[in-house]
């Protein structure tokens, strides 16, 4: 039986992961609309774990005997400057949410919920996971930005060899 704390926390993390959700999706549709298929298709992807990440808290609250809470999410930007600009607030956003689920993570052992503390480490390592795959892809676009004439002068070359 969750605690009221933990269920209220818990709770938060849905409007949280449910609102990081449309916020994906959003991302995405802007980046397709900019004929970044690419892109638009990792962050299609990414929205669609995180309404899994929010299913996953609403079983959890409910099978614990709590009652989820499926809230209202407030809209998500629709416009962009750029995809750096794009990929640095996904970083921003997963660092957000990290520190969410430690707080999550931090009731869980104040009100000793093991059970809480114990399911929770799923979020943890998967928050691990998301902020070093966004880091790479933040990388990699710094690198182009650094590199774009040599990838601009090899990929002209190649079309050149192509006739």
């Amino acid at each position: 039986m969750l605690t009221k704390k933990v269920e209220e926390i818990c709770n938060r993390q849905i409007e949280r992961e449910g609102y990081s959700s449309n916020l994906y999706l959003a991302m995405a549709s802007w980046a397709e609309t900019k004929g970044m298929a690419g892109i638009a298709a990792w962050l299609f992807a990414q929205s669609d774990e995180e309404r899994m990440h929010t299913l996953k808290f609403i079983k959890y609250v409910n099978e614990r005997g709590g009652n989820a809470v499926v809230p209202e999410f407030k809209k998500p930007p629709v416009k962009y400057k750029g995809i750096p600009e794009l990929f640095a607030e996904v970083l921003k956003h997963e660092q957000y949410i990290t520190a969410s689920i430690n707080e999550v993570l931090e009731t869980a052992v104040t009100e000793k919920d093991h059970a809480t503390t114990n399911w929770i480490q799923w979020f943890v390592k998967e928050q691990m996971e998301e902020e070093n795959s966004v880091q790479q892809i933040i990388d990699k676009l710094q690198l182009a930005g650094q590199h774009g004439d040599y990838f601009l002068d090899r990929d002209i070359m190649r079309l050149r060899d192509a006739k």
